[in-house]
């Protein structure tokens, strides 16, 4: 096993920092990092906004329902962007040629692989990061705070800062369950039970005794209630999910 690897596989989400500022230079290395991420077609459709302000961090913080947010050093909200390549092709470019949901998709990738650029790349300093999907609890609220416009969303934060704490890692999937070949596999599904069982045995050790739940016991109460139903909305008001004819479709 090389350094990177094991940098890789030794992730696990920090969410107590040290008071202790992370310098301007190592932001700027991270989002360089960031930058050396796969792009689709180029168009590189991603924006990240670097929060330090004690007031918005801790608005963000009460948004996302995350404290953490208010205590690291340095937010990274990271926003799927396609205003600014429609800016670049020019104003006789009609938006809705290009606001179209392969567009949603290509940005939201694009800012998912740039993003775990930058988290690998802060883990390497020594910093401790943690990925906030919470900002889109309240996201209209949160675009209004970082006065996003129309044409970008943001897709997560990503809190990081000295890390006060070494949390166990969370178990992932065994290989086995995830990996197929040649074809989809659904027998691969059996080996979910040892898992549930080692995620069972994690929680209880984590919590004492309070979680005892396996993974498919978790992700039954994750799926029994629709998350963020505002979502498809919002994601319209900001210029996405058209046909390339520049029509809304129909919910």
């Amino acid at each position: 096993m090389n350094d990177t690897i094991r940098l890789i596989q030794d992730h696990r989400s920090v969410r107590e920092y040290l008071p202790r500022e992370v310098s301007e230079e190592m932001i700027e290395e991270i989002v360089r990092s960031a930058q050396s991420a796969a792009t689709s077609s180029f168009v590189q459709a991603y924006t990240v906004i670097a929060v330090r302000d004690p007031k918005i961090k801790r608005e963000l913080a009460e948004f996302s329902g995350n404290r953490h947010v208010e205590t690291c050093s340095v937010v990274l909200v990271f926003c799927a962007d396609a205003r600014r390549m429609m800016e670049a092709a020019g104003a006789g470019r009609r938006a809705g040629e290009l606001s179209n949901t392969e567009l949603f998709i290509v940005a939201t990738v694009d800012t998912a692989l740039a993003a775990e650029n930058a988290a690998l790349a802060a883990e390497s300093m020594g910093l401790g990061i943690c990925f906030v999907g919470g900002i889109r609890n309240q996201i209209r609220e949160v675009t209004r705070l970082l006065e996003i416009p129309r044409f970008v969303y943001p897709v997560f934060a990503l809190t990081v800062g000295y890390p006060a704490e070494r949390p166990e890692k969370k178990p992932r999937l065994p290989v086995e369950a995830v990996l197929h070949r040649d074809r989809y596999e659904p027998d691969r599904d059996a080996h979910i039970a040892d898992y549930d069982q080692m995620v069972s045995a994690y929680y209880r050790a984590r919590t004492e005794g309070k979680r005892t739940h396996g993974w498919s016991e978790y992700v039954a109460q994750v799926l029994q209630a629709p998350r963020r139903p505002f979502m498809f909305d919002y994601l319209r008001e900001q210029g996405f999910l058209e046909d390339t004819r520049g029509e809304s479709r129909q919910s």
